[in-house]
C-alpha cells in the first residue's frame, strides 16, 4: 500500500466534486494523531477512510469474487434465500426504499444480509435479529459460507479497533464500548450489495440507493473500483451538496 503523506486523501484526476476525507491509519503508532484525525472527521461530517486495517487485499478480492458469484445466480435461485424475519438472507432489486420523498421506486440494488451466527438451540435465538444465517449450500457455491464467515469476523475486529479510537476521542476509557451490552455481544451485520448498473436519475426519481443515514453504531464500507458512492457532509444545507468518494484500497 502506498504511504499517504497527507492527512486527507483525494483521488488523483478525480472531478472537483470528489470529497476529501481524513485517512486513519490503524497501523500507526501515533494513537493521538489517529484520535485527532478521527475526532475532526466525526465533527466535520462523520466520514473517513481507514487504511492498514489488517484485512489483506488478497482476501478482500476473494470476498468480492464470492459476492459476485452469488449475485450472478439466476433470480429464481437467489429467491430461495429470501430474507427472513431475523434479517438474514437475500433482498431483491427495489426491495428497499430509503428516500420515499424523492424516489419513485425502491433502490436499484440487491443485497444479502449475514449476521452473527446463533444456532436455534441457543436461547439468544429467540431475540430479534439473533439466529442462524441463511447459507447457499456448498453444491451451489462451494467455499462461499466459509469466506463470508471469515470476513464477518475480521471486519468486526476492525470495527472494534476503530471504536476504541472513538472512545478516546470522547475522553472515555479505551475499552468503554467493549462492554457486553455494546461490542461485547454486538448485533454486527454484514451486508453484501450489488448495484445492477442502472444510472441514477434524480429528475425521474431513480436511485441506486436513496439518500439515508445508516442506523447502528458504525458502518464500515468496502467498495470496488467503480465510482458511485456519494456523501453529503451537511444534510441541513440548502441545497445539499453531494460529493463522490474515491475508491481506496488498503
Amino acid at each position: 500500500m502506498e504511504y499517504l503523506k497527507n492527512e486527507a486523501f483525494e483521488a488523483s484526476g478525480a472531478s472537483k466534486n470528489t470529497s476529501i476525507l481524513n485517512c486513519i491509519d490503524l497501523s500507526s503508532p501515533d494513537i493521538q494523531n489517529s484520535v485527532s484525525l478521527l475526532k475532526q472527521a466525526c465533527l466535520d461530517s462523520g466520514f473517513f477512510y481507514v487504511i492498514n486495517h489488517g484485512i489483506s487485499q488478497e482476501f478482500m478480492d476473494e470476498v468480492f469474487y464470492q459476492s459476485k458469484r452469488f449475485f450472478d445466480l439466476p433470480i429464481s435461485e437467489k429467491m430461495k434465500f429470501l430474507k427472513n424475519k431475523k434479517n438474514r438472507g437475500y433482498t431483491p432489486v427495489l426491495d428497499q426504499l430509503w428516500d420515499p420523498v424523492n424516489q419513485l421506486h425502491g433502490d436499484f440494488k440487491e443485497g444479502y444480509y449475514i449476521g452473527v451466527e446463533v444456532p436455534e438451540s441457543d436461547p439468544d435465538a429467540q431475540k430479534p435479529f439473533y439466529g442462524p444465517n441463511i447459507w447457499p449450500t456448498a453444491d451451489i457455491l462451494p467455499g462461499w459460507r466459509e469466506t463470508m464467515e471469515k470476513y464477518h469476523r475480521e471486519a468486526l475486529e476492525v470495527a472494534k479497533v476503530i471504536v476504541r479510537i472513538i472512545a478516546l476521542a470522547l475522553n472515555l476509557e479505551v475499552d468503554y464500548f467493549d462492554q457486553q451490552e455494546m461490542l461485547g455481544k454486538p448485533l454486527a451485520t454484514l451486508r453484501l450489495l450489488h448495484y445492477e448498473g442502472k444510472v441514477s436519475d434524480p429528475v425521474k426519481g431513480i436511485y441506486g440507493a436513496g439518500a439515508h443515514s445508516d442506523f447502528g453504531f458504525i458502518t464500515l464500507l468496502a467498495t470496488d473500483d467503480v465510482y458511485g458512492l456519494q456523501i453529503c457532509k451537511d444534510k441541513d444545507a440548502k441545497p445539499q451538496k453531494w460529493e463522490f468518494v474515491a475508491p481506496l484500497k488498503g
